[in-house]
């Protein structure tokens, strides 16, 4: 109630256009084949989430070292950050029937001989060189959304799908943790990741038949021939963007897991952090249901601004209700911001090479939630789990920095950022 009230408020003071939600998400399956193309991305996403965790659970079980546990797993998430945007890039110019197929055959090939090697105990140094294999994952999400722009693109429908998305990505990095986990709990420790790999296979060869609603390739070499599209710096801001707002993701989900522990309720941090993804997943919904009237770099101000402030009560937070609500207001404005940059994005780079610039953002979220993890995991052991949510403060600061320079830079530029008519 209170979200529709917020809404209605905002229809009447004439920041938005329309509120009505069911309609909007209805329309975007009136199209033909969009609930094929939704399901079968949604099936090729979900080994994203279940192979850095299935990774860290299968060597921590079958070697003992959560050392070694980690560091393979990083050595994946690096790996699929560097490589997906090229491998995209060769989407846009060849399509995604040519491609996908044998992107997601190798990374499947680097899971099953990461199995095979902790199976046959093969030398700890060949774990690192299939795990990096296994991230020549292809960005399914950003391959989603390609279709989706491909068929509403200069509609409002388009900044609904991109909502849509980011929600869906939301509950794949919900549920397909804990899956992978209990597999390899409950039946043997190579099991998550083998689910990994047969989800990744079917979902991307269910995808890849459905030729319909796939966006035409581009052959013109001059739509290719300038290098990565990183080389705009409104897609490198973006990009750093998603950077610190990964930060922010990772830092919370390793202090939230460390004041729980510290509080004597460990398993309360499974609420916790579904506090900030139902935040998350509340905001992007109702922000997708509208025809927002304010120009898309206003808007990724106002997220930056409000990402900053919603990370300080964190430093507040001295037991699980109150560092629930703390995540659960910070969870807010995750999505919606996030939803603004892909729509700025998809105006910003040429419509041939639109998945590598969305893939450039997606990596940099990823890269932002392992440096996140990984810094928030040093303050934590050295001074506290209510100090590693200052790092999350520090993401928050650099978020705001980056989205006021995109928005000095995108309303001096000639880029068309008006919100969707």
């Amino acid at each position: 109630m209170y979200v529709l009230s917020v809404a209605a408020s905002w229809e009447a003071s004439g920041l938005i256009s329309e509120t009505d939600m069911s309609t909007s998400y209805r329309a975007l399956f009136s199209a033909r084949g969009t609930r094929a193309f939704a399901l079968a991305g949604l099936l090729a996403r979900l080994p994203l989430p279940m192979t850095g965790i299935g990774i860290i659970t299968l060597l921590s079980r079958t070697h003992g070292s959560y050392a070694l546990a980690g560091a393979v797993s990083a050595t994946f998430v690096l790996a699929y950050a560097l490589l997906s945007p090229p491998i995209s890039a060769r989407v846009d110019r060849y399509g995604q029937a040519r491609v996908l197929p044998a992107a997601a055959a190798l990374s499947a090939l680097g899971m099953l001989a990461l199995v095979a090697n902790t199976h046959w105990h093969a030398p700890d140094w060949s774990l690192f060189v299939w795990a990096a294999l296994a991230g020549t994952m292809p960005s399914m999400s950003a391959m989603v959304r390609a279709r989706w722009t491909a068929m509403f693109r200069g509609q409002p429908h388009l900044q609904t799908a991109y909502s849509l998305e980011t929600v869906l990505d939301e509950l794949t990095f919900i549920g397909g943790p804990p899956v992978s986990v209990g597999l390899s709990v409950v039946a043997f420790p190579q099991a998550g990741l083998l689910l990994a790999a047969l989800l990744l296979i079917l979902g991307v060869s269910a995808l890849v038949v459905q030729r319909s609603t796939e966006p035409p390739p581009s052959s013109d070499a001059r739509s290719h021939g300038n290098g990565s599209v990183l080389r705009s710096s409104r897609v490198r801001l973006l990009a750093g963007l998603m950077v610190a707002m990964g930060v922010i993701v990772g830092t919370v989900d390793i202090a939230s897991v460390a004041l729980a522990a510290h509080l004597g309720r460990p398993a309360a941090a499974s609420l916790a952090l579904s506090a900030y993804a139902a935040g998350s997943c509340a905001a992007g919904l109702l922000f997708g249901a509208v025809a927002w009237r304010i120009p898309l770099h206003r808007l990724l101000l106002f997220g930056g601004i409000a990402t900053a402030a919603t990370t300080s009560p964190l430093l507040l937070a001295g037991s699980i209700p109150a560092l629930s609500a703390a995540l659960l207001l910070a969870g807010a404005f995750f999505a919606p911001t996030m939803i603004v940059a892909m729509s700025l994005v998809e105006r910003l780079v040429p419509a041939a090479r639109l998945t590598e610039g969305m893939t450039w953002l997606l990596a940099g979220l990823n890269i932002g939630v392992a440096m996140g993890a990984a810094i928030a995991g040093q303050v934590v052991d050295g001074q506290g789990a209510r100090a590693g949510f200052a790092v999350a403060l520090a993401g928050g600061a650099a978020v705001l920095l980056l989205a006021g320079i995109a928005h000095h830079r995108l309303r001096a530029s000639s880029v068309n950022t008006d919100a969707a008519a």
